[in-house]
């Protein structure tokens, strides 16, 4: 079942264009890991991540902070999670109680209704379910 809380697919397109740095919660330093290869592809389309990772890596040159509290606020604004979805209302706990961010995008195959809800409710816009690099490719044509 696809989830999406607040942002129709007709949104999409504004936030990306909206966003163009964004903070990337569990950046990995795998390059065969989607939680690497999303923000590198999003990089090389213009877009400016950074990450957080509990340990420190220099992949591909990502500068990486060890929690989403210690990116630059420009970059907590739109909140790209790869995590499990049994970790998201965690996630969502503590993207709340460091306030400013106003997106919360769950990557393709993670979801948690409750915590969604609860982001909505704060005024998050939450996109869940979705791929970056999908989302790009369909409205960049």
């Amino acid at each position: 079942m696809e989830l999406d809380v607040n942002v129709a697919d007709s949104d999409i397109r504004p936030l990306l264009e909206r966003y163009q740095k964004f903070g990337v919660y569990g950046l990995s330093s795998n390059p065969e890991k989607p939680s690497h290869y999303v923000p590198l592809y999003m990089r090389n389309q213009g877009w400016d991540p950074v990450g957080a990772y509990p340990k420190p890596h220099s992949q591909n040159d990502f500068q990486i902070y060890k929690s989403f509290a210690d990116l630059p606020v420009e970059y907590q604004k739109f909140a790209n999670v790869f995590r499990a979805s049994e970790k998201i209302p965690e996630i969502v706990d503590e993207l709340l109680e460091l306030g400013g961010v106003e997106v919360l995008w769950l990557q393709l195959g993670i979801q948690h209704e409750e915590a969604e809800r609860r982001a909505e409710e704060a005024g998050l816009k939450v996109v869940s379910n979705r791929c970056l690099i999908i989302e790009h490719k369909k409205w960049s044509e």
